[in-house]
């Protein structure tokens, strides 16, 4: 009998064993189908570049093609929400500049996910943000603009990539430091570039990969870029750090996975990212573009979101920032 209940108990041990090595196995042979990147912003600007840039040598280190889906709207939200209620297997992920993971939380009464149960992957490459004018504005510097603005309360205007974006916190951000007023224009995406190349707007902040090709065009020009220092790609514009102590305002993209993904998984995908990060022609290409890559495991991923949500939160707090 008790022979009997032995060889009873150790077959229970194996099942169970089987049940728990079977993920375990999965996790070994992943991934064995398309994997989905969610970019929860329009096609055409940074984050739908660096989402395409990686999905492609995500694709060739994996042999499984990457799908690169764009879902914007409610500033990254609508993206965030769907790649949450994905199941958390590795073939659906997140890439995305600030909002969605860090600054959403902090200006808007609720969000249908949290950002926090998102697990980190990596993040792919930063850039400062920079201030840029329309092309007929009457001011070539921070200093021009602040007497202008003073001069006429409320008559300058700047655009936004929408409300709650880092172009739109940062400029409040910026108004508070100086004491100015200038009204803000939000946009959907993009169409701010083009909003304020034809003067319906009057300054922005954007970041260098965007701006880039509008600079180098004259159809706007820089007045101060918001890294700890200059910027190599514009030795001659000065940092608004200089004006401003402290001021710093980066544009990242992060990449994450729906809540609950296998950490064996999340450290396979951190890998092939930083893998694709060390090539030679990713290096170039965001260099292009004025990014600098950034990469790091997940948990240095984690680390660094947490660091940019107490950033963030303090210049909220400190400003006054609401979301419009």
């Amino acid at each position: 009998m008790q022979a009997t209940r032995a060889r009873a108990f150790f077959a229970v041990c194996l099942a169970l064993a089987g049940l728990v090595t079977l993920p375990v196995a999965a996790q070994d042979t992943y991934p064995t189908r398309p994997i989905t990147i969610v970019v929860p912003f329009p096609p055409g600007g940074a984050a739908d570049l660096l989402g395409r840039l990686m999905a492609d040598k995500l694709a060739a280190a994996f042999g499984q093609p990457v799908i690169v889906q764009n879902k914007p709207g409610a500033t990254g939200n609508i993206g965030a929400e769907l790649v949450a209620n994905a199941k958390p297997d590795g073939y659906t992920l997140l890439s995305t500049p600030p909002p969605p993971l860090v600054i959403n939380k902090l200006v808007l009464p609720r969000l249908p996910f949290d950002p926090a149960q998102f697990v980190p992957i990596t993040v792919i490459a930063g850039a400062p943000n920079v201030l840029v004018a329309n092309a007929k504005l009457r001011a070539d510097s921070v200093s021009e603009l602040i007497a202008l603005a003073r001069a006429q309360p409320g008559k300058l205007n700047y655009g936004s990539t929408g409300p709650g974006g880092t172009p739109h916190l940062t400029a409040e951000w910026l108004k508070s430091e100086l004491g100015v007023q200038i009204t803000h224009v939000p946009y959907t995406g993009n169409a701010a570039y083009a909003a304020l190349i034809a003067g319906d707007v009057d300054v922005m902040f954007a970041n260098l990969a965007d701006a880039g090709p509008h600079l180098r065009s004259g159809k706007m020009k820089p007045l101060a870029t918001a890294g700890a220092t200059r910027s190599a790609a514009l030795p001659g514009t000065p940092a608004l750090a200089e004006t401003v102590p402290g001021f710093v305002s980066t544009t990242w993209f992060a990449v994450v996975a729906p809540p609950g993904t296998p950490r064996a998984i999340a450290e396979r995908l951190s890998a092939a990212f930083n893998d694709a990060l060390r090539q030679p022609d990713v290096a170039a290409r965001l260099a292009e573009v004025h990014f600098e890559p950034i990469g790091g495991s997940p948990a240095r991923t984690a680390a660094f979101l947490d660091e940019e949500t107490q950033r963030w939160s303090t210049v909220i707090r400190r400003a006054g920032i609401k979301a419009d």
